[in-house]
């Protein structure tokens, strides 16, 4: 079966197929077709043989019968799954009682007169079935290693179709807009800020290394200084760092960068954009323009700088509700000028005891790293508030303030986090989402709803007390807001960006900010990162030169493509979007990359590889 030159395979004689297998309708009735596809399924019937033909548009059932050609039925009996077939037919109307509402095709089947096997198939090592009910999926290492059978699944063929089409929109809608699609270099200089370069050795350079780009960052800037004014590029970008579910070490992003360019002008291109996709695709009229809000006010209410709106529960701060409470824990966190915080869980107020001490240990303690949780629950029947924390310890009266500060109601839950700020603003805002998860209130859907928000004003930069040093907290050629540019002297620490995240439901989605384009802010910029001029001439010297000859004002923004996709399809991993990922260990399965190289390759790399230690060699 496996041999090349099996008898079966045969010389197609068809010539092109005239339709799909997802595209006969009842118009098609009484019309000879050529079909061309995989045998999904068989079934013999008494001596009436069904099979499911499938290509990546759908799939049409083609039935042998004796009576029509026995030639054909005979060598239908060889049929197996994944075979490749060419079936020249009839097509006809079902049997009323036999129609499939659950393919577009079920009203119809082609009685075969002739069918020539294309190629035969190994059996598979693990189910490809377009019946969802006749498969069981297999585990993900394996169906990367087949890759090539695994995308044979209509969901993934549906994702990297939906990917397509998401490719032609942004094309067209930048296009209409005015801007160049224009490539820029994939190997270029390594100028690493974050996370690690993935390094290309130069054969006729000796001892030196192209990096693949992380972003077309600096390339894109001195487009602008090139006066090219709108850039596009739908690019791949390369970031060696740790993995999990939504990264992957190449990724694909719309690049964006405009000259004279505002905040406003690229909040409504982008979301003009997302109308666009978002009509297109999903049949979805997004309300705009979309809601902003500032970084600060996102850590207080959500406990993230990119919250998912959907989760409702939104974070109080309710420490004046416990001022003078006499609770020791309390008053201690509020003297060392911390924080209380709470957020309103409806209709769990009859939540048990023990639900609520499962919550506190493996949630709240292990898992999130808080302190403990103080709870009251307002029970659906009216009855009494019940507090985690017995009245002599902490008087009623602090607890039904704090209720009323957060709006709760009989059936109502309130949680309670304390501790330093801005950290429990992050655990709270974790514990929200916990709960927002155990309650189904979001999730992977394909079917939204879309809740989409512009975070504004980060902070410029970051202070890493293991460092001694500020780190940007979006990259080194972020604009800081005009009035805040006496901070840089002064209280670095306090000085806002002029950067905006683009976020749906709990995910950045994009990210950017309007350019520092004068060579003197740059360069002070990079005092205050710890770059003396030094190293900013090494690793910047062609940007910074280029500021010489009239760099325009400019900004842009990055969207990441591959998580825009995911969300849009419902998927729950990059995995699925991308035809041929990395898993988490970066490592693609399928053709075993990375991999060792020739040793000559190395020799005239002028590269000696170096191996770890094993694990407990000395």
């Amino acid at each position: 079966m496996d041999d090349p030159r099996s008898p079966l395979v045969s010389t197609d004689t068809h010539g092109p197929r005239t339709h799909t297998c997802g595209a006969l309708r009842p118009e098609h009735v009484g019309q000879t077709v050529v079909l061309k596809g995989w045998v999904d399924t068989r079934r013999d019937l008494g001596g009436v043989i069904f099979i499911d033909l499938r290509d990546r548009h759908g799939l049409t059932q083609v039935v042998f019968e004796p009576h029509v050609s026995r030639a054909a039925h005979t060598l239908a009996d060889s049929l197996r799954s994944e075979f490749v077939v060419s079936v020249r037919g009839t097509v006809r109307a079902r049997d009323a009682e036999q129609v499939n509402p659950k393919l577009p095709t079920g009203e119809v089947e082609v009685y075969v007169d002739d069918l020539v096997i294309l190629n035969t198939a190994e059996a598979p090592p693990f189910t490809i079935s377009a019946h969802e009910e006749k498969r069981t999926l297999a585990n993900e290492d394996l169906r990367l290693k087949y890759r090539y059978l695994d995308l044979r699944r209509p969901e993934l063929q549906r994702n990297l179709i939906l990917r397509h089409r998401f490719y032609q929109i942004t094309r067209r809608h930048f296009d209409l807009h005015g801007f160049l699609e224009i490539e820029t270099p994939v190997l270029m200089k390594s100028t690493p800020e974050g996370a690690r370069d993935y390094l290309v050795p130069s054969r006729l350079h000796p001892g030196k290394f192209y990096a693949l780009p992380q972003s077309p960052q600096t390339y894109k800037q001195i487009l602008m200084v090139a006066g090219l004014d709108r850039y596009v590029q739908i690019v791949k970008c390369f970031r060696d760092e740790d993995l999990r579910a939504d990264r992957q070490p190449e990724f694909t992003q719309v690049d964006v960068e405009m000259s004279f360019a505002t905040e406003e002008q690229i909040y409504d291109l982008i979301e003009g954009l997302m109308a666009a996709v978002w009509r297109e695709l999903k049949g979805v009229e997004l309300p705009r323009p979309f809601p902003r809000m500032t970084y600060d006010e996102a850590l207080r209410r959500y406990g993230s700088d990119k919250p998912d709106l959907r989760a409702g529960m939104e974070i109080h701060d309710v420490s004046a509700a416990f001022e003078g409470s006499g609770f020791r824990v309390f008053d201690g966190v509020l003297e060392n000028g911390g924080k209380i915080v709470a957020i309103r869980v409806p209709g769990e107020g009859d939540r048990g005891r023990g639900a609520m001490d499962r919550l506190d240990k493996d949630v709240v303690r292990k898992r999130i790293g808080a302190g403990g949780l103080v709870y009251f629950k307002r029970p659906s029947d009216g009855s009494e508030t019940y507090s985690s924390v017995k009245a002599e310890v902490l008087p009623t009266v602090h607890v039904e303030r704090a209720i009323e500060a957060v709006g709760a109601q009989a059936g109502d839950l309130v949680l309670v986090l304390a501790g330093p700020a801005p950290t429990v603003y992050t655990q709270m805002g974790a514990l929200r989402l916990h709960m927002a998860e155990e309650l189904g209130l979001i999730g992977d859907s394909s079917d939204g709803p879309w809740r989409f928000l512009w975070v504004t004003d980060f902070p410029l930069l970051e202070w890493d007390p293991e460092t001694q040093r500020f780190y940007a907290m979006h990259h080194p050629f972020t604009s800081p807001r005009p009035e805040d540019v006496p901070l840089l002297d002064d209280d670095p620490g306090q000085a806002r960006a002029r950067a905006y995240d683009l976020v749906l439901n709990g995910n950045e989605i994009g990210g950017g900010s309007i350019r520092i384009h004068d060579r003197a802010v740059q360069q002070r910029m990079f005092r205050l990162l710890g770059i003396d001029e030094a190293e900013a001439e090494e690793r910047f010297g062609f940007l910074l030169n280029a500021f010489r000859y009239g760099a325009p004002p400019h900004g842009g923004i990055a969207l990441g493509l591959d998580r825009i996709v995911m969300l849009l399809a419902g998927a729950g991993s990059l995995r699925d979007v991308i035809a041929f990922p990395k898993t988490q260990s970066a490592h693609e399965p399928m053709s075993n990359t990375p991999d060792v190289v020739d040793e000559r390759q190395l020799v005239e790399l002028h590269i000696r590889t170096v191996l770890p230690d094993k694990p407990g060699r000395a």
